[in-house]
């Protein structure tokens, strides 16, 4: 699979600028970060939380890890957890599993980016696939994306 169809139709239809990167196939957010030559830091990841029935979409900094108590206080939802693959994976029909980007608005899914975030200019995110990711300036994703700005995750 290569970029996800409404990821790519989305910014194109935006006029922002970005840029598409291929890399070698890796799964996990470090190892895309290493693939591309960046620092974690600057490669964000996101982890599905289910909360209360739904599925709740968090975006983080790949050398972070999302602190899940943060993420109950933040939700007021004592039972929150990260949710499995088998739970999240059909909300996400044209992406590889784990690879969404993260326009939680494309896929009916409620969007909180990790405040460090925003301490960036320029962020780097999986388009979908494990060989594609994109880059852009993280002020035009939080328009774009307009993401409920929180404290959730532990540097690792």
């Amino acid at each position: 699979m290569t970029v996800a169809r409404k990821l790519k139709e989305f910014l194109d239809k935006s006029k922002v600028p970005y840029k598409l990167a291929t890399h070698q196939e890796v799964y996990t957010a470090q190892e895309v970060a290493a693939s591309l030559h960046v620092k974690g830091q600057y490669l964000v990841k996101v982890v599905m939380i289910k909360s209360q029935d739904k599925l709740i979409m968090a975006t983080l900094p790949a050398s972070h890890k999302v602190n899940v108590e943060k993420v109950k206080t933040i939700l007021k939802d004592p039972q929150a957890r990260l949710a499995t693959e088998s739970e999240f994976k059909s909300a996400f029909p044209d992406c590889d599993v784990g690879a969404m980007p993260p326009f939680g608005h494309l896929y009916n899914v409620e969007l909180y980016a990790d405040k460090s975030l925003s301490k960036d200019e320029e962020i780097i995110f999986q388009a979908g696939s494990h060989v594609e990711a994109a880059r852009m300036k993280y002020k035009d994703f939080e328009k774009l994306a307009k993401p409920k700005v929180a404290e959730f995750a532990t540097h690792l």
